[in-house]
């Protein structure tokens, strides 16, 4: 039996007008849209569909917005293929949140608010420091890893590919991406980001969803979710520490991905805008067979996707 992943991508992965077409078109998305407008109480919708791009950029804005997409986005894929099964999910930072959500362990209503909420805590300690993140490619990870180290710096993110984030306070990362570049990685660029994401400059934003989480009520499936900062499995009981920790820790996104290869998994489906995982997964095995979903175009090509015969 074919065994199949959802991918779902974190923050960078929005555009203006995201949805909007899926939403006129499918009346199972456009009730994500207009459910998530109700919860929270918000235009989420318009500033998707409309924009500006300025005020979807903001993580208050962008992390819902990204969520309410990927869910809308497997609503159709359920209701176009009513034969499609996955077995397990992964999501690149906010995306854990998509991927509980689709395995039917966190409710969409919890979800989106909690990832409003996590974006708002997380814009309020981006606006309380002064934190960078750079995009280091082509360096050996021991190098890279001495540099954090000798500059005070974290990797925030291990995509695969020869490609690691780090982030920390903007002098810092200054620094540190200089010295990359000076000890031998290809490119060492800063980030346009907000602040310094999964560094400990969040840990204010990680107590307070400490907080929020607590009451927050969880479902058990049978549906695999990996955790960020471990590349493995969530264990239920661990579901919401994992999560806190993910705020300001290293997001373990290649060895997630070799995860799910090793467990057999070689047909990846992601699920809401853009396509940056499916980039990554071309990079990280190229055997791999990967698609993305965020848009009606992309219906023929996950038909086909779908068709392809398994291998014996």
């Amino acid at each position: 039996m074919r065994k199949i992943a959802l991918l779902f991508p974190g923050q960078g992965a929005q555009s203006v007008g995201m949805g909007r077409a899926l939403a006129a078109e499918r009346p199972e998305a456009r009730e994500f849209f207009d459910r998530a407008n109700d919860i929270l109480g918000l235009d989420l919708k318009k500033i998707c569909f409309e924009g500006p791009a300025e005020e979807l950029t903001k993580t208050s804005w962008c992390q819902p917005a990204i969520f309410t997409h990927s869910l809308a986005a497997l609503a159709v894929l359920e209701n176009e293929f009513p034969n499609f099964r996955f077995q397990a999910c992964a999501g690149l930072s906010l995306g854990e949140f998509s991927a509980l959500s689709a395995a039917g362990i966190l409710e969409f209503e919890d979800g989106l608010k909690t990832v409003h909420r996590r974006g708002v805590l997380m814009q309020e300690a981006c606006e309380s420091t002064q934190g960078a993140m750079a995009a280091i490619l082509g360096g050996e990870p021991g190098m890279i890893e001495q540099v954090c180290r000798e500059t005070g710096v974290q990797v925030a993110n291990l995509n695969g590919a020869g490609q690691v984030v780090i982030s920390g306070g903007k002098v810092k990362i200054e620094k540190a991406a200089a010295m990359a570049k000076e000890r031998g990685a290809r490119k060492a660029a800063l980030l346009q980001v907000a602040g310094a994401y999964h560094s400990k400059l969040m840990q204010p934003a990680a107590h307070q969803l400490a907080t929020w989480l607590g009451p927050v009520q969880l479902k058990k499936s049978e549906i695999t979710v990996l955790a960020n900062v471990t590349a493995r499995p969530h264990e239920f009981d661990r579901i919401k520490d994992r999560l806190v920790e993910q705020v300001t820790g290293t997001v373990r996104w290649e060895d997630s991905v070799r995860w799910l290869i090793a467990d057999g998994f070689k047909h990846f489906i992601e699920a809401g805008p853009g396509e940056i995982l499916a980039g990554l997964m071309k990079r990280i095995d190229p055997a791999a067979k990967t698609v993305s979903f965020g848009k009606l175009g992309d219906l023929e090509k996950v038909r086909d996707f779908l068709a392809e015969p398994v291998a014996a």
